[in-house]
């Protein structure tokens, strides 16, 4: 007699799929986030990780998985603990805001001026203007 043999779900992401896992998106949209704010190109890193830029972009879009060497050497390279990359316990996915080339841009750029009281009074705007938007709508 013959044993009855369940069949195992195939996954919905992962290897073999063409669908990247979850988190690989996430440690990608990091590491690509990173990059931005220290308004590095992927040229530039894939120079000093010794890859090509292409493979920096299978990275950043979840395609190929980061080995954990690999992201020690980019957490290096980016002056952030390896922990940043990672999502937060019960985090699947996270706000396009950081995705989000203008958002990077601008909080580069806020940081690179030194006046703290023009940084103070951009923030004021930026608040005063969101809370206009948000009664708008």
């Amino acid at each position: 007699m013959r044993k009855a043999t369940k069949r195992k779900k195939a996954p919905a992401y992962g290897r073999g799929t063409g669908v990247p896992d979850p988190v690989d998106v996430i440690v990608g949209r990091r590491i690509r986030a990173r990059r931005l704010l220290l308004d590095m190109n992927q040229q530039e890193l894939a120079r000093k990780l010794g890859v090509t830029f292409q493979q920096v972009q299978k990275y950043e879009s979840g395609a190929n998985r980061v080995s954990a060497s690999r992201l020690w050497e980019i957490a290096a390279v980016l002056n952030m603990p390896i922990a940043y990359f990672f999502p937060e316990e019960g985090e699947q996915n996270e706000s396009d805001l950081s995705d989000r080339t203008e958002s990077i841009e601008l909080v580069r750029l806020f940081y690179m001026i030194a006046d703290p009281k023009i940084r103070r009074q951009l923030l004021d705007m930026v608040r005063v203007s969101a809370a206009r938007e948000g009664s708008n709508r």
